[in-house]
């Protein structure tokens, strides 16, 4: 984990707030062995650990790293059940040792790895699954780097600490053999759909043009629209990874209907289908979208 940077009283403080979220048999630890790291040692409780990997919905081809990984439960935990690739990043050599070792007696030397850096420094942008046991006061000095180095459909699983402003997908309350509850988040990285996008689509012998201008915080995106001079509404708009769908209403026929429209996003361009809201075995109509680059807004902050 990375060294401090701040003054003693954020020390304490950071200390203070971890061990809150630890079992009493875990504040036995000598906190001053601690000092000059953002976050202490604290054990994964073994409920936990298998909460975070099954909201992590790890599949063959998942490329796992635990961030401050501690004694390597997580990481061995999800190469043993699982058979994807694990690795974990620790700035504590001991931690580093202790997780190698524990690799040994798992039957696992030479099938996970581990990285002794600064997780600010880290490059995890391979990573489609990442693991956090840190303070949120970490996790949104983290939160810029995953979101702008991390690919959209990325899956983060944090113990006990959340992202601010940025909501958890999904939350789990998980009871452990400690005689405590403990919270596991789930976020999904979202692509980035902010900005001014436009299309045609095929009507008759000519065409009709579509603009949508979007705004977003994190996964939640609103958004308004027009066709040609006239007012679209945008509405239901549902952004996940790079999976995006919403409902954009026009006039169809000579009167106003809804359609539904879903896609993948590639960078400033969306690429899907466009079909009758109301008629779900409608035949599909191909639709792309593209994005004016200027006008895209950073959704690391």
């Amino acid at each position: 984990m990375k060294k401090a940077l701040f003054l003693p009283a954020f020390a304490s403080a950071a200390l203070l707030a971890l061990a809150a979220a630890a079992p009493a048999q875990d504040l036995s630890l000598n906190w001053n062995q601690y000092r000059g790291f953002d976050v202490p040692f604290v054990p994964t409780p073994p409920e936990v650990v298998d909460e975070m990997l099954r909201l992590a919905g790890l599949k063959p081809g998942d490329v796992l790293y635990d961030l401050g990984c501690g004694d390597g439960r997580i990481v061995i935990a999800a190469a043993k059940r699982y058979g994807v690739k694990a690795l974990g990043i620790d700035i504590d050599p001991v931690r580093i040792q202790e997780s190698e070792e524990n690799a040994v007696q798992a039957g696992l030397e030479g099938k996970v790895k581990f990285i002794q850096q600064d997780l600010f420094e880290a490059d995890f942008h391979d990573a489609t699954v990442v693991t956090m046991y840190l303070l949120t006061s970490v996790n949104l000095r983290l939160r810029p780097k995953l979101l702008s180095e991390l690919r959209p459909g990325t899956r983060l699983v944090s113990h006990s600490f959340d992202m601010g402003e940025w909501r958890p997908d999904k939350t789990s309350l998980v009871e452990t053999s400690y005689g405590d509850r403990r919270d596991v988040h789930f976020w999904v990285v979202p692509a980035n759909v902010s900005g001014r996008w436009e299309w045609d689509l095929p009507d008759g012998a000519g065409k009709r043009h579509f603009t949508v201008q979007a705004v977003q915080e994190f996964q939640s995106v609103s958004a308004s629209g027009t066709e040609g001079t006239w007012l679209a509404a945008v509405k239901d708009v549902v952004l996940a990874g790079d999976r995006i769908s919403f409902k954009l209403d026009t006039e169809a026929d000579g009167k106003m209907a809804s359609f539904l429209y879903e896609g993948t996003v590639r960078g400033d361009a969306i690429e899907g289908t466009v079909r009758p809201a109301d008629r779900p075995k409608a035949a599909p109509v191909k639709w792309k979208a593209v994005r004016d680059p200027k006008t895209a807004v950073p959704i690391a902050k």
